[in-house]
C-alpha cells in the first residue's frame, strides 16, 4: 500500500474584507509540513479533515471558498472557536 501524502490547507476569515473564508495557504508533502509547522509556531489550531482539505486544496490561494463548503467551514471556525476560548 502506497504511503497517503499529507496536505494542509490553511484558513482566513476577515470580515471586513471578505464575504467568505479564504485559502491563505495550500499544499502537500514538504508543503504541507511547513503549513503545519507554521501553525504551531504562531499557536493557531489545528483541525484534521482530510476530506475536507481534499476539497479545500482545489481552490486557489487568496480566493475565498465556494458557497457549496460554508457549512463544513462553519464547522471548523466553530470548533477553532472553541479551542482557543478554552485555552483562554
Amino acid at each position: 500500500m502506497a504511503k497517503k501524502i499529507k496536505k494542509a490547507v490553511a484558513l482566513g476569515y476577515n470580515k471586513d474584507k471578505n464575504n467568505a473564508p479564504m485559502v491563505l495557504a495550500s499544499g502537500k508533502g514538504e508543503v504541507a509540513n511547513k503549513i503545519i509547522e507554521a501553525a504551531k509556531i504562531y499557536k493557531v489550531p489545528i483541525r484534521e479533515d482530510s476530506d475536507l482539505v481534499e476539497i479545500l486544496s482545489k481552490v486557489d490561494i487568496n480566493q475565498e471558498i465556494p458557497p457549496n463548503l460554508y457549512k463544513a467551514v462553519a464547522e471548523v471556525f466553530s470548533f477553532l472557536y472553541r479551542t482557543t476560548k478554552i485555552k483562554k
